[in-house]
């Protein structure tokens, strides 16, 4: 087994005349359900449908290449983050386990195997020796990664946590619901500060922005929900355009996010003025399970149900122009990158959600010379599409998992 700080994985210095802005796509043999970049290395790890995590240094110069694979859950692997440090790999499964890797030795460090009652579906890094994790029936666990031990344990959902933020003071942690609620918990004092009203659609993904004064939830129908910071029983904002359901979110700047959704496209938006600037690739029109952004701002990596990890350039977001004026729906789906534009437009011909006219695709934006607005109500519906066909290719125990987890979704 390698030991990727052995080698040398960062290529940062040796680029040249012939280096390409993103690495290849790393194709694999089964679904990949989640991902997270190394702190410090160009090396990324993938969590897998089978339950096994893969460990990749990438490259914009050479091949990206194998550095480990890890076989230490029984059932699906659902969620990874690496450490701050970079020397412990994080990983969560169905199986209801929680463990720790020594990234020096890829073994494992230490585990709980029956961390939670029922599989576990979220995990985040919340400070330098803390985890936290969700699982299917709402359980929210912390876990101190020094003394191996639980340290928090509360039950403020019926549904399963779908995702979680942590604040930059590391006390206030965010969590969303497939029930269709935000909830914040003061993981210090280990209490609940609020649940927000309980919305009509799931709650799927989350994120902070704005320096910390707002909180953008992507929910089941394709609207991204706006709360302000301290405010959070009702949204301040609502921002509608996705075509379908918005699984995944994650910040780029205090301004930007790119969304991974169920139509299986990865789009950059700007946070007030909501705006969509374009799409920064896609998977086809299988669903985007999950994002990651590199240590460096400069790649964004996306996994999918095509198997594949792909690389997208985010120095396309640099210097782009928001528009004063409310984007048109042929924007929404507008290629960042000419180059895939092409392939774009053929994708753009088949889906039902092009249909929408402009008069239903108006977004909400008069609140560009006052954010901090009371909830403004859209009139328009959100787009609905007739079928997102999700391709099996996986065995028969692979594609029951993953049908399970879009089921939740």
């Amino acid at each position: 087994m390698q030991n990727i700080f052995g080698q040398n994985t960062n290529m940062a210095s040796s680029s040249t005349s012939h280096e390409r802005k993103k690495p290849k796509d790393i194709l694999f043999d089964d679904i990949v359900v989640d991902l997270a970049f190394h702190p410090s290395k160009d090396v990324i790890a993938s969590a897998h449908v089978c339950g096994e995590v893969k460990v990749h240094s990438y490259s914009t110069t050479g091949e990206n290449q194998k550095l480990m694979t890890l076989e230490h859950h029984k059932k699906s692997c659902r969620c990874l983050c690496f450490s701050e440090n970079g020397n412990q790999l994080f990983t969560a499964s169905k199986d209801k386990s929680l463990c720790c890797i020594d990234m020096n030795t890829g073994t494992e460090s230490w585990s709980k195997k029956m961390a939670h009652e029922s599989p576990i579906y979220s995990l985040l890094l919340t400070g330098e020796n803390f985890v936290v994790t969700g699982d299917d029936d709402g359980m929210i666990k912390s876990w101190d990664t020094r003394t191996r031990a639980c340290t928090m344990e509360m039950k403020e959902c019926e549904e399963f946590i779908s995702d979680m933020a942590i604040d930059k003071n590391h006390k206030m942690l965010l969590v969303t619901s497939g029930e269709g609620t935000l909830t914040v918990l003061n993981i210090r004092q280990k209490r609940l500060v609020l649940q927000s009203e309980l919305f009509d659609s799931e709650m799927l993904s989350v994120v902070i922005v704005k320096d910390g004064t707002k909180v953008v939830c992507g929910t089941g129908e394709g609207v991204l929900n706006i709360f302000n910071w301290n405010e959070f029983n009702n949204i301040s904002d609502r921002f509608p355009g996705h075509p379908m359901s918005i699984d995944c979110i994650v910040p780029i700047t205090e301004d930007i996010i790119c969304t991974g959704s169920l139509d299986g496209a990865v789009r950059a938006v700007h946070i007030l003025p909501n705006r969509f600037l374009g799409v920064l690739g896609r998977h086809g029109d299988l669903a985007v399970e999950n994002l990651s952004v590199s240590r460096d701002k400069k790649l964004l990596a996306s996994c999918s149900h095509d198997q594949m990890i792909k690389f997208w350039n985010l120095d396309l977001l640099d210097n782009i122009e928001v528009k004063q004026e409310k984007s048109k729906v042929s924007e929404r789906h507008q290629s960042l990158n000419p180059q895939n534009q092409f392939f774009d437009d053929l994708v753009q011909d088949s889906d039902p959600a092009n249909l929408i006219t402009d008069e239903d695709s108006s977004d909400d934006d008069d609140d560009d010379d006052d954010d901090d607005d009371d909830a403004s109500e859209d009139d328009e519906e959100s787009c609905e599409e007739e079928s997102a066909g999700i391709s099996e290719s996986c065995d028969e125990d692979d594609d029951a998992e993953s049908k399970d987890k879009e089921n939740k979704k």
